[in-house]
């Protein structure tokens, strides 16, 4: 048996998969290198092209560093406590080791589905196993055969430009 997602976005649904790209950005320094979840930040202009239906939360996807492989994802949407919450941010985990930054780089990203609404957590641990729980959802997903297929579309969207 397999334990549905719940969808209760279902309007973020609707918008997926979302396939965007952008330069990696310096984010605002969250601590994510400390939690030992390093996350890519997009710059603004990538961010403002976000569907509106999008809503915040944690989804999982597929993602790209330049011509690189296509890697297994988590993407947090929410708002950038830095702009007074008025302006969105997008972080991308993903589930590979990368030896050294790649601020600058390109990454292309697949949004494929959403795993749960943005929270407030009482305690760093609480967080950390919460993205912890997101990782390893994230990668069950990505392993269902539809979901799989995505990561070849990643490769052919951006490919014509």
């Amino acid at each position: 048996g397999h334990r549905p997602l719940n969808y209760s976005a279902m309007s973020s649904s609707s918008s997926l998969p979302y396939f965007t790209r952008g330069e990696v950005v310096k984010g605002f320094g969250r601590g994510s290198k400390q939690l030992g979840i390093p996350t890519a930040n997009y710059p603004e202009s990538v961010v403002e092209g976000l569907p509106p239906a999008l809503e915040s939360g944690v989804y999982y996807g597929w993602a790209r560093v330049e011509q690189g492989p296509v890697y297994k994802m988590v993407m947090s949407v929410g708002w950038n406590p830095q702009f007074q919450n008025e302006k969105r941010s997008m972080e991308t985990h993903i589930l590979h080791e990368f030896p050294d930054d790649f601020y600058g780089a390109i990454l292309s990203v697949c949004v494929a589905g959403y795993i749960r609404p943005e929270r407030k957590f009482s305690s760093l641990d609480e967080l950390i196993q919460a993205i912890r729980n997101d990782i390893a959802l994230a990668a069950e997903q990505l392993e269902e055969p539809g979901t799989k297929e995505l990561a070849r579309s990643l490769e052919e969207h951006f490919r014509t430009e």
